[in-house]
């Protein structure tokens, strides 16, 4: 175990390692190459301590008391990114009271939940208290009740067992409780036998009245266990966990199975403050989860996306907070590996509504605009920012696309794609090249324009050259309809407005091809900037560092998402474009055969290369093909074998794959 300490003492990071000589190898052999937040946290420690311990179990439980000693800047630190309520039960107190409660746990309390919603909580208690009345009211409506000798509402309608009146002793109220906090647990079928035994008992000896309200208890209790989804078997206690991460944060999700039934639902926001693999954030979240919980809050099984590291050990650990066994694993197959991935899913669209609520808070954005604004040097704050991506697989089907950010908020309706059309292989810096003069050429055009409108070939960026239908699509969908509109053609002036600040998904080389671009075109009044993935450095034309904003800038964040849209929109296309390539066969090339014949020819044959080997009589047996339409696809498959042969050169038809059916380039 070490700490680092910077020059005033504090502990600014706990850390265990095997070796520490190694660990601190990797720290300051290359200070250069690290992560920003990891050449922070080591260029301000100022001095490092260790302490020896005989097990990796010793040395989990070390690490989370310092954590919660010292609290150190840089260590990961999960947080809720909201206030959960929980079903609470103070077994502390003499009368134990049953209450919706926030914020921080309090020893000698049992908790349950968390909930999504405190109404959903007073709704299963309000079923519960029917056959578990343990009192709800708060101490001062007890003591009055007490001393006036009269119980509540509560206590009349026989949902209190009033203990503030001496109806039941201290002992029996606790009984009820502990029944209540077992029920709350999973452990509900003993109570519905114990009611079912009771209400064929009363109807036996004919106290039908008391029948029947036992029928009425066991119906509470059924409709209370409704509420919660049932996704396991009913001897499964399980804690699931998923995580769904960009560079700078992590979200965080559990779902609380018990009895094979989600009890609660939980949630975090992580600030990644070091650079940690997938197991490392699971194992420090574990840590932080059980750290301080009550033994019977940590289940048989905990389900994890990643096996942490150390996992046994982690594992021996969980098994002396709870004094039983714990098993941590990832499902694999099965119903417990379908909820991980509903886990999963709830991951990722809490990541998205937390950075979704960071972009539309007002002051956030503004704050964002004018950092950036002072670390790049602007003249006015980057009101309108777009940002360029390249997307290829090995060289082929290399597309590009433009997003629009406005006032930090996306304006979809003015993203672009791009076909690139001048570029041979993998060459992103060549894409991005003619990608920014395609753009400002455009620009410059426009500008420019008084009279006619000569948009040229390239009119429709955004749509395929191979399906000019693709055009029409997108007006309709609104992307091509924003800008200035020219009086004459009546369509819109895609790129007329300049933006503020152009960000490449790139580095220096990149970033070198965009202002080259730019300068081949006289412009030189809008700022240029590139985002390199690795370490998220901003880099600017010319300089030979890059400009490092810290890693909790509003600036930073929102130029990461600015590039990660560029990325979607890009990769998107690409992948249609490379569906489409992939589905022409050689079948579309032959004359007069439509889609619904050439979907019988196939239903018929199976395949491509089945029809190849058919004879023309053979073809003409498919429904809808006469003698003549079957010789015409005979001679051209054949046609085309003898071009891919080489036996027709003479043909200026395509090239085809004899074994696939597939054109060939």
């Amino acid at each position: 175990m070490y700490r680092f300490r910077d020059s005033h003492g504090r502990v600014v990071y706990v850390g265990k390692a095997k070796s520490l000589r190694q660990r601190l190898n990797s720290y300051f052999a290359d200070v250069a190459g690290l992560h920003p937040r990891t050449q922070q946290m080591v260029t301000t420690a100022a001095s490092v301590e260790w302490t020896v311990v005989a097990t990796e179990v010793e040395a989990l439980q070390l690490e989370y008391s310092w954590i919660k000693e010292f609290d150190p800047r840089f260590n990961v630190k999960y947080r809720d990114d909201k206030s959960y309520p929980y079903l609470a039960v103070t077994m502390g107190d003499e009368f134990p009271r049953v209450q919706v409660m926030r914020g921080a746990k309090r020893k000698g309390t049992r908790y349950f939940g968390p909930y999504a919603h405190a109404w959903a909580i007073r709704e299963t208690v309000d079923l519960l208290l029917r056959v578990f009345p343990v009192r709800t009211c708060s101490n001062g409506v007890f003591r009055r009740a007490h001393q006036v000798g009269r119980p509540c509402l509560l206590g009349y309608i026989d949902k209190c067992s009033a203990p503030c009146v001496g109806r039941v002793t201290p002992e029996e109220h606790r009984d009820l409780a502990e029944d209540f906090c077992d029920f709350m647990a999973g452990d509900t079928q003993k109570f519905v036998r114990r009611i079912e035994r009771a209400m064929k008992d009363a109807s036996a000896a004919l106290e039908y009245e008391k029948a029947a309200r036992l029928r009425d208890d066991l119906a509470a209790l059924t409709k209370a266990m409704e509420k919660s989804a049932v996704v396991l078997p009913d001897a499964t206690d399980a804690d699931v966990f998923a995580l769904a991460q960009d560079e700078l944060e992590a979200a965080v999700q559990v779902f609380h199975v018990r009895g094979g039934r989600i009890r609660g639902q939980r949630g975090w926001v992580v600030e990644k403050v070091e650079p940690l693999t997938d197991a490392e954030l699971v194992e420090h979240l574990l840590q932080q989860v059980y750290g301080d919980a009550d033994p019977s809050a940590v289940p048989r099984e905990v389900l994890v996306p990643t096996e942490p590291a150390d996992a046994a050990d982690l594992a021996d650990w969980l098994r002396g907070v709870r004094g039983a066994r714990v098993d941590v694993r990832v499902p694999q197959r099965g119903d417990k590996r379908a909820l991980l991935e509903t886990v999963a899913r709830n991951a990722h669209q809490a990541l998205s509504l937390h950075k979704t609520r960071r972009a539309g808070d007002l002051t956030t954005r503004s704050q964002a605009l004018q950092e950036l604004q002072d670390a790049l040097g602007l003249s006015e704050a980057p009101l309108r920012i777009e940002c360029y991506d390249v997307s290829n697989l090995q060289g082929s089907e290399v597309v590009a696309s433009m997003v629009v950010f406005e006032d930090g908020l996306p304006r979809k309706s003015e993203y672009r794609r791009f076909a690139i059309r001048g570029v041979e292989g993998q060459d992103d810096v060549a894409s991005i090249h003619e990608v920014i003069t395609r753009r400002f050429r455009r620009y410059l055009e426009e500008r420019e324009q008084s009279g006619d409108l000569d948009l040229g070939d390239d009119l429709w960026d955004n749509a395929d050259e191979d399906n000019p239908d693709d055009a029409t699509q997108d007006r309709s969908e609104g992307r091509l309809e924003s800008g200035p509109v020219d009086p004459v053609t009546g369509r819109p002036r895609k790129f007329a407005y300049p933006p503020q600040l152009v960000v490449v998904d790139g580095g220096p080389p990149q970033v070198a091809a965009a202002a080259r671009a730019l300068a081949e075109l006289g412009i030189d009044d809008v700022a240029l900037c590139g985002l390199a993935k690795r370490l998220e450095e901003v880099w600017l034309p010319g300089l030979d560092y890059p400009v490092i904003l810290p890693r909790t800038s509003q600036g930073l964040y929102l130029l990461q998402r600015v590039r990660d849209e560029a990325h979607r929109f890009a990769i998107t296309y690409h992948r249609q474009r490379r569906s489409r390539a992939m589905t022409k066969s050689v079948l579309d090339e032959v004359p007069g055969l439509g889609p619904t014949r050439r979907k019988a020819l196939l239903r018929h044959f199976g395949s491509v290369k089945k029809i190849k080997l058919a004879s023309a009589e053979e073809i003409a047996q498919v429904p809808g093909f006469g003698p003549a339409r079957a010789q015409s696809v005979y001679e051209h498959l054949h046609g085309q074998e003898r071009v891919a042969s080489g036996t027709a050169a003479t043909d200026t038809g395509p090239a085809v794959n004899t074994a696939t059916g597939e054109l060939m380039d």
